[in-house]
């Protein structure tokens, strides 16, 4: 979506109509031969990198790193070139990886390319087409987990400074990549966080930093917060022939869930500001997941819980929303009478002396606590960064059109370093149609446009 107040026309520089690459950078290209060897050997590892704790999945991307040295490594200082390369490991086998090409002016600040991340979302191959953990070439279309999220953009980014390395550029401006490990599971303690942490990236609050895993080749304006919910009501265990004398919660939390979503959507209602970024959606509370006691169909569940999430955008602030809920969630419990029922039988709560539960009540349990839920807040860009009037101007000119959009997806931490005094800005080459999804794939024509792309937004800063 265009975002109407977002006009990239009302953003463009002072460049002229003429190619925005410097002739330093020019001719310089993504070699398909060289990229899809590479991206062979990183999906190659795909399987090793797979990151869900709660299935057990753990990744293991020292596995990953490797093959990015091996194209790095020849052009490194010690070996004589200009690249500087360092890894940043706060927990074993867990690196990331900071490569660095100098510039001539310390003072002239930097361009960072951050973000892209090592690990991968799981793949079942059974409901895949081809075995995902193999890169399939098929036409323009790069088939294997981790195509698009996000093992693609790795490997253009490290042919990136390959080229630059090789050609030894001229450049003022020091540029910065930054590919982390860790961000499919949300793990606090191994990834960005710790790099920001620790000062290792603070030379890139001197300029730009663009995080480099959205997708559709055009500039991301803002994300969304997540928070994970598990509401629970207890009811009270009953024949359902004798209705009368349970507390039936499956209805207890319908109900509940109700009364929560209605007050939600009145305390959290659309923002003025959505509208100027070009958000698709407001912010949202919605169910996913339904689980309830397991027993016979002619029993009342005594429990049940219903799950799901909050998409947050950035102009609320989401400890107040979880502050908020949980005032809901006093409100339901103190007047638990007062709660809608179902039928003439359907009642909340139960008198008599041989009655054990006399009251239903429901709850409600955050997934994430305060400071998880900070590190995925989302973020609105600084729509007046020279660095946004860069990839504005870059993606124009190499696809012909810039579509500044925002979306209720989530990214960890950029809010923080934003907070923190980083200019993030937000873009991505892979397809949001695939992300995470069975027969993930990216379009090799993509990955060569993202390589004019990054040249370009180099070349523009450098001359800023």
């Amino acid at each position: 979506r265009n975002p109407h107040h977002i006009n990239s026309s009302n953003l463009k520089s002072a460049a002229n109509m003429t190619s925005l690459l410097s002739p330093l950078l020019s001719g310089l290209d993504l070699d398909k031969d060289e990229y899809i060897g590479l991206l062979t050997k990183l999906i190659g590892e795909s399987v090793h990198v797979q990151n869900n704790p709660r299935q057990g999945l753990i990744p293991d991307e020292s596995r990953i790193v490797p093959h990015l040295l091996e194209v790095l490594e020849p052009f490194s200082v010690k070996n004589g070139g200009p690249l500087v390369i360092e890894t940043l490991v706060y927990k074993d086998n867990r690196p990331n990886l900071k490569i660095t090409y100098p510039g001539t002016d310390s003072d002239a600040g930097c361009t960072g390319l951050i973000g892209s991340h090592m690990d991968v979302v799981p793949a079942n191959p059974e409901t895949w087409e081809r075995d995902p953990f193999q890169l399939s070439v098929e036409g323009d279309k790069l088939y294997g987990r981790g195509t698009t999220d996000c093992l693609g953009h790795v490997g253009m980014i490290t042919l990136l400074f390959k080229a630059l390395a090789e050609r030894r550029v001229n450049l003022k401006r020091s540029v910065v990549a930054l590919f982390i490990v860790g961000e499919e599971g949300g793990e606090a303690g191994v990834g960005v966080d710790m790099v920001v942490a620790s000062g290792a990236i603070d030379e890139l609050k001197n300029g730009t930093c663009y995080w480099i895993d959205s997708a559709d080749s055009q500039p991301c304006t803002g994300t969304a917060g997540a928070l994970q919910w598990h509401l629970k009501a207890t009811g009270r265990l009953f024949h359902s022939g004798l209705p009368h004398r349970g507390i039936n919660s499956f209805e207890l939390v319908s109900e509940a869930l109700k009364i929560i979503q209605d007050r939600f959507y009145i305390d959290f209602s659309p923002h003025e500001q959505e509208e100027k970024y070009g958000f698709a959606t407001p912010s949202t509370m919605k169910p996913t997941q339904v689980e309830c006691a397991k027993g016979a169909l002619n029993q009342l569940p005594p429990w049940t819980t219903v799950s799901g999430d909050i998409r947050l955008t950035p102009f609320y602030d989401p400890v107040v929303v979880m502050e908020t809920v949980n005032g809901y969630i006093k409100d339901i419990n103190d007047n638990i009478e007062s709660v809608p029922t179902r039928g003439p039988c359907s009642k909340y709560t139960l008198e008599g002396d041989d009655v054990d539960i006399k009251r239903g009540k429901v709850e409600i349990e955050w997934t994430d606590d305060e400071s998880s839920v900070r590190q995925m807040e989302g973020i609105a860009c600084d729509l007046n960064s020279d660095g946004l009037k860069s990839i504005i101007d870059a993606t124009e000119e190499v696809k012909g059109e810039a579509k500044p959009y925002a979306i209720t997806g989530s990214l960890p931490l950029v809010r923080q370093m934003q907070n923190e005094g980083f200019d993030i800005q937000i873009s991505g080459f892979g397809l949001s149609k695939t992300y995470h999804a069975d027969n993930e794939y990216a379009l090799l024509s993509d990955m060569q446009d993202a390589f004019q792309i990054l040249l370009r937004i180099i070349s523009i800063n450098d001359e800023k």
